[in-house]
């Protein structure tokens, strides 16, 4: 099947087979089973080789370089890559700018930056989060000033993932204070992270890893067109391109990966069959199928022409606990083994630690749990 066709109108038992086909033909088997996003210098390869066969890009449109992919074929294509371990790449380009760009930016903007991204030419890292503006967003401070000729920035983006590694970043800035609401005067940019006045600064985090930077801010000139759709209108940019990530954050394959980490570190410790271990084990089993069928419930919505609405928030919160609750099981499990960082021949090369930590970033990423409780309990259950 050619680059172009329409792989929507495939049986979804083809369209797997065809995937997992070019997976395991194609994927380093070095990268297998790596734990969390990879450098774009490790990664490069792999992302050649999906860039030539057309398959970079799931869900863009094909008009613009993509499969073109419904959420039922996106949901198996990213199924048969988690079953196969194929390691994150530096995807914010095709998660966020693609969509970004294909439903806000002009035609100057996708000719200039969606082909880039496609071929892996340039890396996108997202200033959203600042000191202060984390989960509360809408309260960030970071100012574009009009100086005449394109905006002037100032201010300071946090928590800002492999900005050291990336070439541009599409951020949310303040153009006006004065509106009635905080949401109001935010406005979306695309900054060049080489311009003079930037400054990144990585961040250390407990696994001892800086995929985390600081970037600040100084007088960063970016002409006219850095802007993504109107001034001042950067908040309802965020709400529709939000509304789609939560589909994919509430998607159950980290529970997943982390419950067969489970099961292989009890078979190395030989508490497989001990009916303490069992119950655990099965009482986590019942809440991942649990999370599933409520998963296949909102991708219903979806396939429908829907949209996901609060049972994002529901999905996202759900799936980030209950991989915290099997990592946390098996770091138990683990016994001293779990202060130790990399797999081990003991523990049949399972690496608990790296899968809790990894975890506990996910219960604070795209919204913290906090955060989706509490849009929950007031748009939800209507309380104060």
């Amino acid at each position: 099947m050619t680059e172009t066709a329409d792989y929507n109108a495939m049986p979804d038992e083809a369209f797997r087979a065809m995937v997992r086909e070019f997976v395991e033909s194609n994927y380093p088997p070095e990268l297998r089973f790596l734990i969390g996003q990879q450098p774009h210098d490790v990664m490069k390869g792999w992302y050649g080789k999906l860039s030539e066969r057309g398959w970079v890009a799931p869900g863009w449109p094909r008009e613009h370089g993509g499969m073109g992919l419904n959420p039922t074929k996106r949901i198996i294509f990213n199924e048969v890559f988690d079953a196969h371990g194929c390691a994150r790449y530096a995807d914010n380009g095709v998660m966020m700018v693609g969509p970004l760009l294909i439903g806000f930016g002009t035609p100057a903007q996708r000719e200039r930056f969606l082909p880039k991204i496609l071929a892996g030419d340039e890396v996108w890292c997202q200033g959203y989060s600042e000191p202060g503006s984390g989960s509360d967003l809408a309260s960030l401070r970071t100012e574009a000033v009009w100086n005449g000729d394109g905006w002037t920035i100032n201010g300071q983006k946090i928590w800002t993932s492999r900005a050291d590694q990336s070439d541009w970043c599409h951020m949310l800035v303040r153009t006006d204070k004065c509106g009635p609401k905080p949401q109001d005067g935010i406005s979306y940019m695309l900054v060049p992270m080489k311009a003079p006045g930037v400054t990144i600064r990585p961040i250390k985090i407990l696994s001892m890893k800086d995929d985390f930077c600081e970037v600040f801010l100084d007088n960063v000139r970016v002409p006219a067109d850095a802007l993504v759709g109107e001034a001042n209108k950067g908040w309802s940019i965020v709400k529709a391109l939000m509304g789609g990530e939560r589909l994919f954050l509430g998607a159950a394959m980290l529970s997943t990966n982390a419950l067969a980490m489970l099961r292989n570190l009890a078979k190395a410790v030989g508490s497989w069959s001990e009916p303490v271990f069992m119950d655990k084990y099965a009482r986590l089993a019942a809440d991942l199928a649990d999370h599933n069928s409520l998963y296949e419930a909102g991708l219903e919505k979806v396939r429908a022409g829907g949209e996901l609405g609060l049972e994002g928030a529901m999905l996202k919160v759900h799936q980030t606990e209950l991989c915290k609750r099997i990592t946390s099981a098996a770091m138990e499990m683990a016994g001293p083994y779990a202060g130790v960082d990399g797999a081990t021949p003991t523990l049949k090369d399972t690496n608990p630690a790296a899968h809790f930590l990894h975890s506990l970033q996910g219960t604070i990423y795209g919204g913290s749990s906090e955060v989706q409780r509490n849009i929950l309990a007031k748009q939800a259950l209507h309380l104060p």
